[in-house]
């Protein structure tokens, strides 16, 4: 039984910005710190500042001989089993970290020429070059690091979504980044005959991690390892038929082994490679986890785009119905604009409470039209107002919407409305509401939603969104 289910959310996992996990056992993806390193968010932000302050810490007292200190930081964590992510095969249990695990993290970073060396600078790294510390293990240490932020997302979630809270639940372990030391507190979750719930974001999940040892080691260190074979005309290249020159995998495995404490000693004699893997992470790394991906992972659906449009453009018009429209709009943009867009938010106060907007999302897109409307324009958020009229709106309604926009929240919006009779003319008034330079706004009517779930049927990764951005154009040129 998953989440959706327990609490009736009447909603499948396309639509909901959360992993939607079995609440019995775990679904088998991973929290990747690296992930959270390329999310352009000031959530994001706020965990990868966790992490890092958590681990140097860490590396810094093992580095001083403080081993008994490092060992009561990293006492603390345990498999955190309310998320429901990781590799237990049944009820979610504790496969990774447990009550010895610690202790073997311990072992395993005091005694490594990675962190004696200082090659070892982020959690990532160990994954490459630490013995016995793999992904769900990191995925584990991240999610401990990061739970207060993850309790904050979880108690936003449940308020949006209607899941009821319970009060004066333990946090369980929260780091303090200025004091530098584990506390925890009573906090509002949710809470099932199974225990407490800790929602995760779907879009820091993945099925493997970015850093990969094998990776690393076949990709950069043992083609490396060639090359220095063939410019030294070693015993080890094989003359072939045709005149080439070869060094096979195999033979470099025997000659300098393989494992982890090779890829340290290879590391420390050429840091470069390390570099240069770092560098390339940055620059082609995998996006996150797309709809089929995260089916695939879950056993669950993927989106049923007629169905979620049919929620909008057959839901009558007028004020009885506003409410309806807007819970089916965000369900069905949740869907076609992860994992661009995230955190949907739902009547967001502005100004005290003296402006509110419809929906409003974080814009934590890696490519395609919204990542170049971040670099281009102030887009960090997106605003979204719904207008379950039966005629087209009006100046009224722009002014509405881009009374909502300013410089640090953002400046670009989405009017969502049932038709527009004279969509030319409507358009031309958000290119005037742009020319007088508050802001650019985007309308779409019922057939516009069409075309966009079109475009976006048969995209399996992060789409473009070219019809966004040809709307978008008619603003600016």
């Amino acid at each position: 039984m998953r989440v959706s289910e327990y609490y009736n959310l009447g909603r499948t996992q396309p639509s909901l910005d959360f992993v939607d996990v079995d609440i019995f056992g775990d679904s088998k993806v991973f929290v990747d710190p690296y992930a959270l390193r390329l999310l352009p968010s000031s959530w994001g932000d706020v965990c990868v500042f966790l992490i890092q302050n958590f681990f140097r810490r860490v590396l810094e007292l093992i580095k001083e001989g403080h081993h008994q200190d490092a060992r009561i930081l990293l006492a603390v964590l345990r498999e955190p089993n309310e998320t429901h992510l990781g590799l237990s095969r049944e009820r979610a249990r504790g496969r990774a970290l447990g009550s010895g695990s610690a202790r073997d993290v311990w072992q395993a970073l005091s005694q490594s020429e990675a962190v004696a060396s200082g090659l070892l600078e982020d959690l990532e790294d160990a994954i490459l070059m630490v013995e016995g510390i793999s992904s769900d293990i990191i995925s584990d240490i991240t999610t401990n690091i990061i739970r207060d932020p993850l309790v904050e997302y979880t108690e936003s979630m449940c308020e949006y979504y209607g899941i009821p809270l319970q009060i004066d639940v333990n946090s369980g372990p929260l780091w303090d980044p200025t004091g530098q030391h584990w506390y925890s507190e009573f906090v509002r979750l949710p809470v099932t005959g199974w225990g407490k719930l800790l929602l995760v974001p779907k879009v820091i999940v993945r099925r493997r991690m970015e850093y990969d040892v094998d990776e690393y080691y076949g990709d950069y260190i043992l083609e490396h390892l060639r090359d220095v074979e063939l410019s030294a005309n070693s015993e080890l290249v094989r003359l072939l038929r045709d005149g080439r020159r070869r060094v096979t995998k195999k033979d470099l495995k025997a000659k300098y082994g393989r494992g982890k404490a090779t890829v340290v000693r290879e590391t420390r004699r050429h840091p470069e490679l390390l570099q240069r893997y770092r560098r390339d992470k940055r620059v082609g790394y995998r996006p996150p986890m797309d709809h089929v991906d995260i089916a695939e992972a879950e056993g669950t659906p993927n989106p049923d785009w007629d169905a979620l449009l049919r929620v909008v453009t057959e839901l009558p018009t007028g004020r009885d119905t506003a409410s309806a429209y807007e819970k089916g709009i965000e369900a069905l943009l949740t869907a076609i604009f992860y994992p661009c867009l995230t955190n949907p938010q739902v009547q967001l106060e502005l100004h005290e409470g003296r402006k509110r907007v419809d929906i409003t999302y974080t814009n934590v897109a890696t490519d395609g039209f919204f990542r170049w409307l971040s670099q281009h324009y102030s887009a960090p958020h997106i605003f979204v107002e719904c207008k379950n009229y039966n005629g087209d709106p009006g100046n009224p309604e722009l002014d509405q919407l881009s009374g909502r926009f300013s410089p640090s929240r953002g400046q670009t919006g989405i009017l969502v409305c049932r038709t527009l009779a004279n969509k030319e003319l409507f358009i031309q008034r958000c290119r005037d509401t742009a020319d007088d330079q508050r802001g650019f706004i985007i309308p779409l009517d019922d057939d516009d939603l069409i075309s966009i779930v079109d475009e976006r049927r048969d995209v399996l990764h992060i789409p473009q969104f070219r019809f966004l951005q040809e709307r978008f154009d008619r603003l600016i040129m």
